[in-house]
């Protein structure tokens, strides 16, 4: 606990409490949450879908009717507000395809020079990497490119393209589970068998503190 003269905290470390001119400032400790414990992420990353949906979508849909209205539309309600959404849908597809993108060129760029190879099968990366977003999950690039396909979906309005998008979830599972990983367990031995166990497949998860083993040589 410390002690400020002449009415003035010394540092602030927990509550205040005025005593005679001093100001007396209680040491507290900040409880740590695991995650096993508070799912925080998944709550936070609801709330935020949900606040940007109504920010971004519900409201301004009704001002956009309004603005219709004002300038003398002759279109029918329903018309109006299809117009909107399917706009809303065009920016969201083209957002996400972005986003996608970029995650794969960077996921991509950083397995190629950090595991000194391309990312394919036929000439794999020498490197073992679990540095950087292969941290948080193994297989950011077959996650960002099945992103990509489902911005395209999404921008298109397309069933085809949907279609497209689960049949890519399905062979990226496959491929990473039957064939992949079953190759990099040879190549790398006990390295990536610890990585596996605290590493998730397909959804990211924020890294221990202690870092996996990383930068083994293929056998």
């Amino acid at each position: 606990m410390l002690v400020g003269v002449d009415g003035k905290a010394c540092a602030i470390l927990g509550p205040a409490f005025s005593v005679r001119g001093a100001f007396l400032v209680e040491k507290t400790t900040l409880p740590i949450v695991h995650a096993e414990e508070e799912p925080f992420a998944l709550r936070s990353v609801l709330f935020t879908i949900i606040f940007l949906a109504l920010a971004l979508g519900v409201i301004p849909s009704f001002f956009y009717l309004g603005g219709e209205r004002i300038i003398g539309s002759s279109f029918s309600t329903g018309r109006i507000l299809a117009q909107f959404w399917g706009g809303m849908q065009t920016l969201l597809g083209a957002s996400i395809f972005a986003v996608g993108f970029v995650a794969y060129i960077f996921c991509s760029t950083w397995l190629i020079f950090h595991g000194r190879g391309p990312h394919v099968e036929f000439d794999p990366p020498r490197v073992f990497v679990a540095t950087g977003p292969y941290r948080w999950v193994r297989n950011p690039v077959a996650i960002s490119l099945v992103v990509t396909a489902a911005g395209q979906a999404i921008y298109f309005s397309s069933l085809g393209l949907a279609a497209l998008v689960g049949v890519g979830i399905v062979f990226a599972h496959y491929q990473a589970a039957r064939i992949e990983e079953p190759r990099l367990r040879v190549r790398f031995g006990k390295s990536y068998e610890d990585y596996c166990r605290t590493v998730p497949r397909w959804l990211p998860r924020p890294p221990d503190r202690q870092p996996t083993d990383t930068g083994a040589m293929a056998k």
